[in-house]
């Protein structure tokens, strides 16, 4: 009887673990790339301390890289949805012809429409997304408010946006956000404020890889690999929902319902229609795809990902020389650039993180330095520190605060770097997030301004291949 109780005993504590867990699990955050901001901005690395600023040292200047706020999918992708709504109904009337229960599948399956159906328009910054923004802005105006504290004119705090609409929208959000209650218009004391763009023929610091070809073709000739190795987890998962619910779900039914779970969660806070179809198992594994596919085509998996960014990287690094010398010359306040604000996607977060070394495993600093290749990101249950949702949710960022710390003896001055808003550890310094500025130009940006990038993206070479290796995380 002893054994019988302790047995018992056990199976209830697990269970309750489990359920623990389950109820723990905020589908949401665990969306990958389509992620709300506010719902992972806080979610940081327990382990890392974050450094404290030195007494005396103060802000001289500051850059943006901010990807778009929440948006609407895409025309291509509502077009999806539809389809899939003509797909559950065949499914459907195949369930009931075969005289199966319907209380088997979920009651919202059964004449299910496409919240966007008829939408003529896509891709748009939504109301959700504006708030992000416009919040961020304020909360920057906050925590800086010595950089923010001068007259506004576009030399000094220019506002850069890429020519997507969703880009300069979110720019403009922003802005109405750091500006507000410094004007004259409207209850809010809104003001006026440039937003500026480059063509998106030649746009090389935003949109880098719209202008990059030998990018273009490298992505083109990866993408049908990159689905080979999402397809076991999407047939293990089909076979699991087929039996589950007794539908005659395909690979392709799976994947839109996935695209569906992220659409309803991020945009709607709709978290128990599709997302509810999957287990939590189910979410991290179809997340963990997802996480593959910005790795291989926009991050780490290949050095050409993140190297056709440089152009970015040399504008902010001359921003902050910039910020130093109208420092040591004691320029007039008002007369020099404070802050430099940029909006695109997560194809410029994404590899401009990747360029400042962030969210490696360990040793991977080191490897790239030397031209070695990387495992892929570990398979769940493995923890892993690439996560698309971490890495470039809606309203992504990096800032990199430049300081200046006159007491300092042996350096003046200090780059921060915060991601999300938070300090993060640069591996290329030491693996704190407050660096020497010439430690951090000589160990994270030096090594890339060798590259250049009419060289690297424009001159023909053979059939580029991936930098990973790909069968460690099967």
């Amino acid at each position: 009887m002893k054994r019988v109780s302790s047995t018992l005993i056990l199976f209830l504590v697990s269970l309750t673990q489990l359920q623990d867990v389950v109820q723990s699990f905020d589908v949401r955050q665990h969306l990958s790339t389509v992620t709300r901001y506010n719902v992972v901005k806080d979610v940081v690395d327990k382990n890392f301390v974050p450094s404290e600023i030195p007494h005396g040292c103060t802000p001289v200047h500051l850059n943006l890289v901010a990807r778009h706020g929440t948006r609407a999918p895409t025309k291509k992708r509502m077009r999806e949805l539809d389809r899939l709504a003509d797909r559950l109904e065949i499914l459907i009337r195949e369930a009931k012809e075969q005289g199966l229960s319907l209380e088997n599948f979920p009651g919202w399956l059964q004449g299910w429409k496409s919240p966007w159906k008829g939408k003529l328009k896509g891709g748009e910054l939504i109301s959700k997304g504006e708030e992000e923004l416009y919040d961020l802005g304020i909360r920057i105006r906050e925590r800086f408010p010595d950089l923010f504290n001068d007259e506004y004119h576009p030399d000094v705090y220019p506002i850069k946006a890429t020519q997507v609409p969703r880009a300069s929208a979110s720019a403009v959000a922003f802005g109405m956000g750091l500006f507000s209650g410094n004007g004259s218009l409207g209850p809010g004391q809104h003001r006026a404020f440039a937003v500026t763009s480059e063509s998106r023929a030649s746009d090389i610091k935003l949109r880098f890889h719209d202008c990059c070809d030998n990018y273009k073709d490298f992505r083109k000739s990866q993408e049908p690999a990159v689905e080979k190795l999402k397809e076991p987890i999407f047939d293990e998962i089909t076979t699991s929902l087929a039996t589950r619910y007794e539908l005659n779900f395909t690979r392709q039914d799976i994947s839109s319902l996935w695209f569906l779970c992220k659409q309803e969660a991020s945009l709607l806070d709709i978290t128990d229609q599709a997302c509810g179809l999957f287990s939590p198992t189910e979410v991290a594994l179809l997340e963990w795809t997802d996480d593959l596919e910005v790795f291989i085509l926009k991050g780490y998996g290949k050095s050409l990902n993140y190297r056709m960014g440089v152009p970015l990287l040399e504008d902010i690094v001359q921003s902050m020389e910039q910020a130093i010398k109208a420092k040591e010359e004691k320029h007039t306040p008002g007369s020099y650039e404070k802050a430099r604000l940029r909006f695109a996607h997560a194809e410029t977060v994404i590899p401009f993180t990747c360029l400042l070394g962030l969210f490696l495993e360990k040793s991977e600093f080191q490897k790239i330095k030397r031209e070695e290749p990387l495992q892929l990101p570990p398979k769940p249950p493995q923890s892993r520190n690439w996560r698309g949702s971490i890495l470039a949710p809606f309203t992504g960022n990096n800032m990199l605060v430049l300081y200046s710390c006159p007491a300092n003896p042996s350096n003046k001055y200090f780059v921060q770097v915060l991601h999300n808003e938070h300090p993060v550890p640069m591996p290329g310094c030491d693996g704190t997030d407050f660096c020497p500025f010439e430690v951090f130009k000589e160990r994270i940006v030096d090594p890339h301004l060798k590259y250049d990038y009419n060289t690297l993206c424009n001159v023909k070479t053979k059939v580029q291949k991936p930098e990973t290796t790909m069968a460690s995380s099967f």
